[in-house]
């Protein structure tokens, strides 16, 4: 017991000393959700050593010629069998549809973050990839694409982590075998950043190039480790980034559908989109958590390590917090239907890169009117 409790003790301490020494780095929001993570993390680690205290006295106690009793201490979701992928060496036809589950999806990824020209991702991804198309588009060549995937980055002063996003992400759909583009909706002007606007213009605009099958909404610093977190449609709605570095690699709350997330088109319409009305950091994913929900529509989430992200450092302060989210997210319901893609208006520039599609827009809260419910 002593020796538990000095582990418990230890453990606490490290605990608070690493909230006390990124307090500064993160928003009060980002503060509090470290903090949640971290009591669940000690939380597990106290029912891991009980388990372990539990598993000695039932060990010492039912032995039977020296094997140990069959008692199940498996507490670990992600120590399940592992699902079954294709073997090295397996082929496919041209003319076939691409499996889901390629031999070339292995798993854990290495997250490169060293600071890179966008330049130098271009040219490398390219001579890789030579049949890239301008604006990011490509599809495989050895198997028909089983889903048709638009990535949709909101985007403001964030130029040294696109191309870290890139040189990461590009390579993994790939090996996926989904067609795919790049959307990054960049915001100019002065107002507050808002994300969930950026997300419904994108929509607008990929639309017009591809009659696209999902979406995937991605903040432009998340960096997936795991190359088996799907981004087809499969089981959509879905929150892809489950376990964020930042939050101790735990779920803040149930609710929480932030960082990367994917909707089909057909799902997207039906909600009406993000809303327009969050000026700032957050409550915007929350909404969309509740749209969801209202249109009676289960979120789903990769098992186990396969939702791990790692997220890129910032560099500069982060955008003002919205304080009006609260009073907006008790009326969910009531905005649902006034407040997403069918009250947007704007004006775009649209330019093409060679890894993406840029889509510039100076956004106000005159280009989304909502009348009062």
């Amino acid at each position: 017991c002593r020796c538990l409790t000095s582990s418990l003790q230890q453990s606490t301490f490290l605990s608070v000393a690493t909230v006390q020494f990124s307090f500064t780095a993160f928003t009060l929001n980002e503060y509090v959700f470290m903090v949640q993570a971290r009591g669940i993390q000690i939380r597990e680690n106290v029912k891991n050593i009980g388990v372990q205290v539990l598993e000695q006295v039932v060990r010492g106690a039912y032995s039977n010629n020296g094997t140990d009793y069959p008692y199940d201490f498996n507490m670990s979701e992600s120590d399940a069998p592992p699902t079954t992928y294709l073997p090295e060496g397996f082929t496919y036809l041209p003319s076939q549809v691409c499996p889901e589950k390629l031999p070339s999806m292995k798993g854990r990824l290495e997250v490169n973050m060293s600071e890179v020209s966008l330049e130098e991702v271009e040219r490398s991804l390219l001579e890789e990839e030579p049949s890239m198309a301008s604006g990011g588009y490509w599809r495989p060549k050895d198997c028909l694409p089983r889903w048709k995937v638009a990535i949709l980055v909101p985007f403001r002063n964030r130029h040294e982590h696109l191309p870290i996003l890139l040189r990461h992400l590009v390579p993994v759909l790939q090996k996926q075998r989904l067609q795919f583009a790049f959307y990054v909706i960049e915001q100019m002007g002065t107002e507050p950043f808002n994300r969930a606007m950026l997300f419904n213009v994108g929509f607008k605009e990929a639309m017009k190039d591809l009659n696209w099958d999902c979406l995937v909404f991605h903040d432009v610093d998340h960096l997936m480790e795991n190359d088996r977190n799907y981004y087809g449609c499969t089981d959509m709605p879905r929150h892809f980034a489950v376990k964020l570095d930042k939050y101790s690699y735990m779920l803040p709350y149930n609710e929480f559908f932030g960082g990367v997330s994917g909707l089909t088109v057909k799902q997207f319409k039906k909600i009406n989109g993000f809303p327009n009305a969050f000026w700032g950091w957050g409550g915007e994913d929350d909404d969309l958590w509740n749209r969801v929900q209202f249109a009676s529509y289960t979120v789903s989430r990769p098992h186990g390590d396969q939702g791990r992200y790692m997220s890129i450092q910032h560099h500069h302060r982060g955008e003002v917090q919205f304080l009006g989210r609260y009073s907006l997210l008790r009326h969910s319901k009531e905005r649902q239907k006034l407040d997403g893609l069918n009250n947007l208006n704007y004006s775009p520039l649209v330019s093409r890169r060679p890894l993406y599609t840029n889509i510039t827009v100076s956004l106000s809260r005159k280009l989304a009117p909502i009348a009062d419910y």
